[in-house]
């Protein structure tokens, strides 16, 4: 089943104290990119991240984001500085001889001086995270896969719908291409007949102006290319991975055709349906530039 590039994914997981949630959100884009904000202690994590994502997105701009919160109070660390504290009481005697003053240095004295307790946050192990963010990143990504997967099951079946439209407007274009050559016959005998004002008709030059026109106007190949390309595009919508650009390919090849077909036939009917068919063909174009 093909599938949109556009979805969101959110996951969330907690482990090791700490809750863990993850976001994705996809948009259309011509190749695989990928965009991740994580905090700056993990950064370490980053690439594992994109392999991740990547082995399940194969086409679009996925932007990731990792938030991370405390589901416990977290335990401190109180450390003295003691080169610091012995400085402070030379410091302190030094002043007490110079001036004679009598001093008694007690221990709340010397903790409540600046730098001496120093409160540290534990060390934290990044790598025994990866499985709680892994987790909360798997459910994540099947989020968004299930997103992308249900609008690109409504994309199929409006390119359908399209493509079904197409081969209609083809076989009245198939349908009209002879009346083309004997309406031009028919035209061209009146036109002779008025420069002969009445005189003879020369039936082989009528033939031979015929002949030309109709090898000039035949379409024929255009039709039955256009009917290939739309049953590439039929098998295309039931392949699975990333055929969005083999699907712009086609219509581009598609339009071509139809161009074609309009510059050969020249005809009013055939002209009309070109028209309607031309605007299906942008907006399938639109379309494709979701899909995968």
């Amino acid at each position: 089943m093909l599938k949109s590039m556009t979805g969101f994914g959110r996951g969330e997981s907690c482990g090791g104290g700490k809750k863990f949630t993850v976001e994705l959100k996809a948009v259309n884009h011509r190749f695989s990119e990928i965009v991740l904000r994580l905090p700056r202690n993990m950064a370490v994590l980053e690439d594992r991240f994109r392999r991740r994502i990547q082995s399940v997105v194969l086409r679009g701009r996925v932007d990731g984001y990792l938030a991370v919160e405390e589901c416990a109070r977290k335990s401190q660390l109180v450390k003295v500085d003691k080169d610091l504290v012995g400085s402070y009481y030379k410091a302190m005697k030094e002043l007490q001889a110079e001036l004679g003053l009598p001093l008694e240095i007690t221990l709340a004295q010397l903790a409540a001086l600046p730098g001496v307790l120093v409160c540290e946050e534990p060390e934290e192990n990044v790598e025994e995270w990866w499985p709680f963010i892994e987790e909360a990143l798997a459910r994540a990504l099947e989020s968004l896969l299930a997103m992308r997967t249900a609008e690109g099951a409504r994309l199929v079946q409006d390119l359908k719908e399209r493509l079904h439209r197409i081969a209609e407007l083809n076989r009245q274009i198939e349908a009209r291409s002879p009346l083309v050559v004997a309406e031009y016959r028919n035209r061209l005998q009146q036109r002779l007949q008025e420069w002969l004002a009445g005189g003879p008709l020369d039936e082989a030059r009528l033939a031979a102006e015929a002949a030309i026109f109709a090898e000039r106007s035949d379409i024929n190949e255009e039709v039955v290319r256009l009917n290939s390309h739309l049953a590439q595009m039929h098998s295309f919508l039931l392949l699975e991975g990333a055929v969005g650009r083999r699907l712009d390919f086609l219509l581009q090849e598609m339009n071509r055709e139809i161009n074609t077909i309009a510059s050969k036939a020249g005809d009013l009917e055939i002209g009309r349906a070109v028209v309607e068919v031309k605007s299906e063909l942008e907006k399938l174009r639109e379309q494709v530039q979701n899909i995968e």
